[in-house]
């Protein structure tokens, strides 16, 4: 973890302008707050614009529509209420209306969330409340709901049902990280009585971290997939010498530990994270475990790539990732062997390889406190995608058989559709917008709030898309807006496509849609614009592929006569039920 001294020397360092503008606010003293999170940003190469409001001023600044919060136009506040301050404003009510100041304190939060919905459109990232060992009446404080430590557990619990109700809010667990690191090191008494400093200067960098594993996780910076070793990582020994008798997994002894680390990665598996395995070992060896040991956790059908041979580990993750097709920058490749580890951040410098404890039983806690899959959203929904991967696989293997390409796409049968934004694919829109970076011309990211508005508003035209084929059904893959600049003119706001469909004639597919729908609605022209970013050069010209004309540099445009239909093998079933 970074010192406040290297964060602060980062901050005074870091670029101003063109970062994500941050406005803070704290009832609280939140300068070195806001110094910290800048700092920590400069340190993850994620640039920020923070203004940092003056004390105590959130009502001021929520309310006044022309206040200095609304001028700077963030788009990210942080709503810093500490508990410190309102333990005060609790002490000083009567007694009979304590059992009440959870509910409305939380009414007040949620009126603060309004305003800045009403006001400043911006995402709000929202700390929940650290405890305060309030003991009145003893242990049996637990149970009074006229006591603070009662009122502050509820509060907490409010805070994650509203938050749950909005995608506009993205939680920080300030209470967790006051458990972890222990109270006496989160809260300086002295600093907070003399500056009003509601975080130890030694506890501040891992506030800031967690804000920016908040900030990383907006702008896209997420992980999607873990690789896993085998021996000594998933199970304890050595399958080829031990056996399946002899290796650890299970309830017994050290086997505890490796059973409670895969159903962590089940976990994952289950919220949309790709799991790999990348062994060396002989493959129907180290399959093994996971097709016939019975208190094996993982199995076989939850992952997604399965490479066991005895090449070089580096060379078998660039295998992994191009079959993927994601970047290296998204994947934490984890194994026990310190040799191993060391070779694949020599090899592959931008791959996450955690330094994992000698001991496998602190496996898991390492884990989890490293925080490495952060999200800033989530469908609801099983986001599994393992069995679109093995099909994937045999895609690849039937594609050998073919001669030409137009043969294969023929063969696959593909059935593609493109309908307007629906309420029930808001959430899923909105993820896609937020997580994909190389095929995204502009990178916009947007909330599902304002995926609803967007759907609704009637300068703009929607489209999202689905694919699916004789191998299975790839789903939504791919996202355009369209934004009215004219009666005659149309601008394309975002056009995003999964990397898995590449080269299926989905692009051609995507830009056919686009034409027909701007047609049928009367406009002569369409612009569009591309914005190059660290990841998607891979689009850079693929405006000047269709037809496009550079208007200036990376702006493009076309007359919609001018544009002449591609050539696709895939069955349009857009007018058709999706049952």
């Amino acid at each position: 973890m970074y010192t406040f001294h290297e964060l602060k020397k980062a901050a005074k360092h870091s670029e101003a302008g063109n970062g994500m503008r941050i406005a803070v606010l704290g009832n609280c003293a939140t300068q070195f707050f806001s110094l910290a999170i800048k700092g920590y940003a400069a340190l993850e190469n994620i640039p920020v614009e923070i203004f940092d409001a003056d004390y105590n001023q959130i009502d001021a600044q929520l309310i006044d529509t022309s206040s200095e919060v609304y001028e700077f136009k963030p788009e990210c506040i942080i709503l810093y209420i500490a508990t410190e301050k309102i333990y005060e404003e609790f002490l000083d009510l009567p007694l009979s209306q304590r059992s009440a100041f959870a509910d409305d304190m939380i009414a007040k939060i949620e009126n603060y969330w309004n305003m800045i919905a009403a006001n400043a459109h911006s995402r709000i990232i929202q700390p929940n409340f650290t405890e305060i060992e309030d003991k009145a009446l003893g242990q049996y404080s637990c149970k009074v709901d006229s006591t603070f430590t009662y009122q502050i557990r509820k509060l907490n619990f409010l805070l994650q049902e509203k938050a749950s109700q909005r995608s506009d809010v993205y939680p920080v667990d300030l209470l967790a990280l006051q458990i972890r690191l222990g109270e006496h090191f989160f809260f300086d008494g002295s600093l907070y009585y003399n500056a009003k400093m509601t975080v130890s200067m030694d506890a501040l960098p891992y506030v800031a971290g967690a804000v920016v594993d908040v900030i990383k996780a907006m702008s896209g910076r997420i992980k999607k997939c873990i690789i896993c070793d085998l021996d000594n990582t998933l199970w304890g020994g050595i399958i080829g010498d031990d056996g399946m008798g002899g290796i650890e997994i299970g309830e017994l002894g050290r086997g505890h530990a490796f059973t409670d680390l895969q159903r962590y990665l089940k976990q994952l598996k289950e919220c949309g994270i790709i799991l790999a395995v990348c062994s060396k070992n002989n493959e129907d060896t180290a399959k093994e475990p996971f097709e016939k040991h019975e208190e094996m956790v993982l199995r076989l059908s939850d992952i997604s790539v399965f490479v066991a041979n005895w090449d070089d580990k580096a060379s078998n993750i660039k295998l992994i990732q191009e079959t993927l097709n994601i970047g290296m920058d998204s994947i934490v490749f984890l194994d026990d062997n310190p040799f191993e580890r060391n070779l694949i951040r020599q090899m592959i410098p931008e791959i996450e390889v955690p330094e994992l404890p000698e001991d496998p039983a602190l496996y898991l806690e390492y884990l989890q406190e490293m925080n490495y899959f952060e999200t800033a959203s989530f469908t609801g929904v099983s986001s599994d995608r393992t069995s679109q991967y093995q099909a994937e696989f045999e895609r690849k293997q039937a594609q050998k058989s073919f001669e030409s390409i137009d043969d294969y796409l023929k063969s696959l049968e593909m059935k593609g559709s493109a309908r307007p934004f629906e309420e029930v694919r808001f959430a899923r829109i909105a993820q896609l917008t937020q997580r994909s970076n190389q095929f995204n011309l502009r990178t916009v990211r947007y909330t599902e709030d304002e995926i609803a508005k967007i759907a609704s508003d009637d300068d703009h035209l929607t489209l999202y898309y689905t694919l699916e084929d004789k191998f299975g059904d790839h789903g939504l893959v791919s996202v355009v807006i369209m934004k009215k600049e004219s009666d005659t003119t149309l601008f394309v706001d975002t056009w995003l496509m999964s990397c898995r469909v590449l080269k299926r004639g989905m692009e051609e597919f995507i830009v056919n849609k686009i034409f027909e729908t701007a047609r049928k609605n009367g406009f002569e022209k369409i612009t569009a614009e591309y914005i190059p970013t660290a990841k998607n050069a891979m689009v850079k010209d693929i405006y000047r592929s269709f037809g496009f004309t550079e208007t200036s540099e990376n702006k493009y445009e076309i007359r919609i006569s001018d544009y002449k239909p591609q050539e696709v093998f895939i069955k349009d079933v857009s007018d058709e039920s999706d049952t």
